[in-house]
């Protein structure tokens, strides 16, 4: 039977549903609350995609042909996880333990998600959490943060992190559906959210680098080496190319500022 007029709370309580049940199953307190965005594949600011990050970067249609809309969320890190990480040069076991199994729980809200629309014959397109990206550049061909700003999820803050209403701290996943929804809504203008962007009364994300990415021009091979370092170290949990140490401590980690 065909699927008249899908609305998208279906998808967004699906989601919501995959979070509590993966911590339930695996015994975790790792989230909060996710936030959800649904746009039209076919929205004017995915134009942002080539300029801003890379002329290759794809489009909806690149990575399903009849692409209709995107399904973009943020998965919010419980403040003690966020905590966890705030001393200390490499990142913290929480915090680890936090990537590795949040990208697991991507993968699976992603094929949840998949489910539901295969029950009516539609069709989704999926990208992984991580590591879609040129090891070389270190840029990716699908930005899910990016995907996200233009869903209105949040604003980006001079760390180059997203801000959203439930802080900067998490991950944030897309997958594309060949489903035209019957209610899109239009993302709101979102405040800026970044204080140093506002009115330059902060700045402690680029100050709390490390290894001093920020010092000029940010340099994402120095950044993704100390990424490396925090994955050999922690290699015994899993593969974990992370630090968060510019996310953690700051007036936008687990709230809007």
């Amino acid at each position: 039977m065909p699927w008249e007029g899908i609305m998208c709370s279906e998808i967004i309580e699906t989601i919501k549903t995959t979070v509590i049940d993966y911590e339930a199953n695996n015994q975790l307190k790792l989230w909060n609350k996710p936030i959800v965005e649904i746009i039209s594949a076919k929205d004017g600011k995915l134009k942002m995609l080539k300029e801003a990050i890379s002329v290759e970067h794809f489009m909806p249609h690149d990575v399903l042909p009849d692409a209709k809309s995107i399904i973009s969320f943020f998965i919010p890190f419980r403040e003690n996880i966020v905590k966890s990480n705030i001393e200390g040069t490499l990142a913290s076991e929480e915090w680890v333990i936090a990537y590795i199994k949040t990208n697991d729980l991507i993968k699976t809200i992603n094929n949840d998600i998949e489910k539901l629309m295969s029950q009516s014959g539609y069709k989704v397109g999926k990208i992984p959490a991580t590591h879609n990206f040129d090891e070389e550049k270190l840029i990716s061909n699908w930005s899910h943060r990016h995907i996200a700003y233009i869903a209105g999820v949040g604003t980006f803050g001079i760390n180059n992190m997203l801000i959203t209403k439930n802080g900067c701290c998490g991950r944030f996943g897309s997958i594309i559906i060949n489903y035209e929804l019957d209610e899109y809504k239009q993302a709101d203008e979102v405040r800026e959210r970044c204080l140093n962007k506002l009115n330059g009364s902060c700045g402690i994300c680029q100050k709390k680098c490390t290894v001093s990415a920020y010092e000029n021009k940010y340099d994402r091979h120095k950044c993704y080496k100390q990424c490396l370092e925090n994955a050999e170290y922690h290699k015994n949990i899993g593969y974990a190319d992370v630090c968060g140490k510019c996310l953690v401590g700051l007036p936008c980690s687990i709230k809007e500022p």
